[in-house]
């Protein structure tokens, strides 16, 4: 299962292909829900094992599941990487793993071969798994019980990820395909969201159905686990309805249409003067300029609008500014994506504008930006 993710934390296992993978710290739970679960499994199908051995057999399927989880997600990076997406790490936790891929891919065909790597791989573990143990594992022994938990469970993994709704891999590829009809990623994002959600009650519904008419009461620790699995579709498909409803306003988003008018000033003005001239110049932002008329700062509204009234005569506005570094001037001529991009690369609140010729436009403020997709 695949999905942006933010900030890694927990144990950095290695990088293969280049990759960073880390291991959270709730793959712990799982790991320990796994071992509990099959203990008396492996106890039942290998019986001259004493009850700690079992454990242990058990917390060691669980970690090999946990490899087969791995080599999934590196199936979605390496396709990743060879169209060119950077992929910036693959995070082991507790449903499983994501792979943090930064970029989405430019065709409808690349998500679509992105998103299948994964479930293929698992397919194809599962169908090596069940050959080795018809053909090659001698048969009532621990190798045989572990490959064909493995087996099974690649072969579980594998289908799931291919249910045709976001956040899972299924979901993806029917984006991609409703993009590839539609001609439009956002009508594909919103089609797989919403099967998503609909994936997400069907994984709590149809196992209680199953077991009603089989006249079962569900237990409880799978009823827990369909929960859980269930809340993840629901939020994962809900977040990318939100995602589709931002990048919809995308092509609304532009420098200039949001700039608001500068006016510059020397650092020694103070913020009463500094204000004032701003006001009878209809501007909304202040920005410094050194004695030759060249920006070095741009003054922060968050710290004008906490200085109380009485003080901004004895406060100069080169106190309220922030450095104009390099990556704080944008131009006025960046919109969509490319201006979310160049923002994202230094997070502040304000940003100068300059035309092509480095002439000072405006201010853009983030808190303007904001607005655009507030209720999204």
């Amino acid at each position: 299962m695949s999905t942006p993710v933010k900030e890694s934390t927990g144990l950095r296992m290695g990088r293969p292909f280049g990759i960073p993978v880390y291991v959270s710290p709730t793959w712990l739970i799982v790991a320990a829900f796994i071992t509990i679960t099959f203990q008396p499994q492996f106890a039942d199908m290998l019986p001259g094992l004493t009850e700690a051995a079992s454990y242990a057999v058990a917390l060691g399927f669980a970690v090999l599941l946990y490899v087969s989880v791995l080599l999934h997600e590196l199936a979605h990076c390496v396709v990743a990487k060879h169209y060119g997406l950077p992929v910036r790490r693959i995070t082991l936790y507790l449903l499983g793993g994501v792979s943090e891929i930064e970029r989405e891919p430019e065709t409808a065909g690349r998500e679509f071969n992105v998103a299948f790597a994964g479930p293929l791989l698992s397919l194809g573990l599962a169908g090596i798994g069940a050959l080795a143990e018809a053909f090659v594992v001698p048969r009532g022994g621990l190798a045989q019980v572990l490959v064909w938990q493995l087996w099974l469970s690649n072969l579980i993994v594998g289908l799931f990820n291919l249910l045709p709704g976001l956040p899972l891999d299924g979901g993806r590829m029917l984006r991609a395909a409703v993009w590839k009809i539609k001609r439009d990623s956002g009508t594909g994002t919103v089609a797989a969201a919403w099967v998503g959600r609909g994936v997400a009650v069907a994984v709590v519904v149809v196992p209680l159905l199953m077991n009603v008419m089989a006249g079962q009461e569900p237990g409880f620790g799978s009823m827990l686990w369909t929960l859980v699995l269930a809340s993840f579709i629901w939020i994962g498909a809900s977040q990318a309805l939100r995602v589709a409803r931002v990048r919809a306003r995308l092509p609304q988003l532009r420098a200039r249409l949001l700039a608001r008018r500068a006016i510059p000033v020397t650092a020694e003005v103070p913020l009463s003067e500094g204000l004032r001239r701003a006001r009878e110049a209809g501007a909304g932002a202040i920005v410094v300029v050194d004695h030759e008329g060249r920006p070095i700062g741009i003054v922060n509204e968050a710290a004008v609008n906490a200085t109380p009234e009485q003080r901004r005569p004895w406060v100069s506005v080169g106190a309220l500014s922030r450095a104009l570094e390099p990556s704080l001037v944008l131009g006025a001529d960046l919109e969509g994506e490319s201006l979310l991009d160049a923002m994202r690369g230094t997070p502040a609140s304000e940003y100068l504008l300059v035309e092509r010729g480095g002439e000072i436009y405006g201010v853009l403020a983030t808190a303007d930006v904001n607005r655009m997709f507030t209720g999204v």
